[in-house]
């Protein structure tokens, strides 16, 4: 009797098919990672922010009321703002965390226009009590009617 000789080859078949699907799902999920959270800041005249080396905490409150917190942003001129989505409840924990790997480092609120005066305080007050000294207001510069 003769015997077969094994095969000495790997189906490649199934870890490209496996590859592509999980080539379509980065594509599809990635348009929204980069996408921001639209907020229609107040307008003030106000002198910019001077730019320093150290990355800011910046926490910005949507219209909605939703709060996201972001770490290493500079660009506060940006319509939109990304960051880890918080509630109100989990927002000192995570300023905490923050606060705890450096605790000097500047923190800024961006708050919508159009809210509530009491949430707006509110989350000062988590920031304040998460070990916040000093929170800045980022806002809009009106534009100029001649």
């Amino acid at each position: 009797m003769r015997r077969k000789k094994a095969i000495s080859e790997i189906n490649v078949v199934p870890y490209i098919d496996v590859m592509l699907v999980l080539l379509v799902i980065f594509m599809a999920t990635a348009p929204l990672l980069t996408q921001g959270v639209k907020v229609n800041l107040p307008k003030a005249p106000s002198d910019p922010i001077e730019d320093s080396d150290e990355n800011p905490l910046v926490v910005t409150i949507r219209e909605d009321g939703a709060i996201f917190v972001n770490v290493g942003t500079t660009d506060f001129d940006a319509k939109e703002a990304s960051g880890m989505r918080a509630t109100i409840f989990s927002l000192s924990e995570q300023v905490e965390r923050i606060f705890r790997s450096r605790p000097n480092i500047p923190v800024y609120l961006k708050a919508d226009v159009s809210l509530n005066y009491g949430e707006v305080v509110n989350v000062m007050t988590v920031l304040q009590k998460s070990g916040a000294t000093d929170v800045g207001l980022i806002t809009e510069v009106p534009e100029l009617v001649d």
